[in-house]
């Protein structure tokens, strides 16, 4: 069944239309799924589904990841333990109803400080600030496309540490110790350079800033490197901004994209639920691709 798309970027992301998610068939579903892997983030505008239907399309694309442990918790909505709650709202007794409050969320991979992170994120906007609060996409795979040669031989076969101890938003997360070393925070190495499983393609594989560490240099030199990377890779060339609206859907590829916030008015309301799924394997090393 072929479905009508629209790109967003030349680089990253491309809008389902005419599409409700209540009613996606099979033949829908797996138009979907390719498109996804060709785009890396896909947008579906004008939904109106309820949580079961979130889930609902969520599952089509693999088993649930449960939400993180974030600054406040894992909070999700009542009875739905596999949605939780991106939010600024406070309950009528004053506590937060979800995580990441109103400021900036840095550039990041979600979850990449686990063994297996999540394959792909979901958003969906129930509530929305008049402005402030867009969320942007960079492509990974079109950054490993065009990494200069002095950048792609420093980082050759090297691995690189993903923190655990700070999520997006910069707070700590609930039930871990405080540490900016490196080599004591929690978290995971993951290759430099990845290869997407399903469509082959070199991707350069970040996660988060903070706390990194490319393995093999001394801190000096593996934190220039690192800052050397992060300004290249989120150059504007290799992004999408996008400016929510009440009932968008937004979709991408927690492998071959980052994602980051902008902040907005705390005096404003932002509600998001979101779901994630599960990774099938551990990144794959670009130079074990024909393995």
């Amino acid at each position: 069944m072929a479905i009508s798309t629209r790109e967003l970027t030349p680089v990253v992301g491309a809008e389902i239309l005419d599409v409700d998610l209540r009613k996606v068939s099979a033949p829908a579903r797996q138009a979907i799924h390719a498109s996804f892997a060709r785009y890396g983030a896909l947008l579906f505008r004008d939904q109106t589904i309820s949580d079961d239907d979130l889930l609902d399309f969520s599952r089509g694309l693999g088993d649930l990841d449960p939400p993180p442990n974030q600054e406040n918790g894992r909070l999700s909505p009542a009875g739905y333990p596999d949605i939780y709650v991106v939010s600024n709202v406070l309950d009528t007794a004053g506590a937060p109803i979800g995580a990441l409050g109103s400021g900036e969320a840095v550039w990041h991979t979600d979850m990449s400080y686990l063994d297996v992170p999540p394959f792909a994120s979901m958003l969906y906007a129930l509530e929305i600030p008049d402005t402030g609060g867009n969320t942007w996409l960079c492509s990974m795979v079109e950054a490993a496309r065009q990494l200069p040669d002095h950048l792609r031989k420093a980082i050759a076969g090297r691995r690189i540490k993903h923190d655990g101890t700070y999520n997006s938003g910069g707070f700590l997360r609930k039930g871990v110790t405080p540490t900016d070393d490196p080599h004591k925070a929690p978290g995971a190495w993951h290759p430099s350079l990845c290869v997407h499983p399903e469509t082959g393609e070199a991707m350069l594989y970040l996660g988060r800033r903070r706390n990194s560490y490319i393995e093999g240099y001394d801190a000096d030199r593996s934190s220039k490197l690192l800052d050397e990377l992060w300004a290249y890779a989120t150059q504007p060339k290799f992004c999408y901004e996008h400016h929510w609206r009440v009932g968008d859907l937004l979709l991408w590829d927690n492998r071959s994209t980052m994602h980051r916030r902008d902040p907005f008015d705390n005096s404003m309301r932002r509600v998001m639920h979101r779901t994630q799924i599960k990774g099938k394997s551990a990144p794959i090393p670009a130079m074990h691709a024909a393995a």
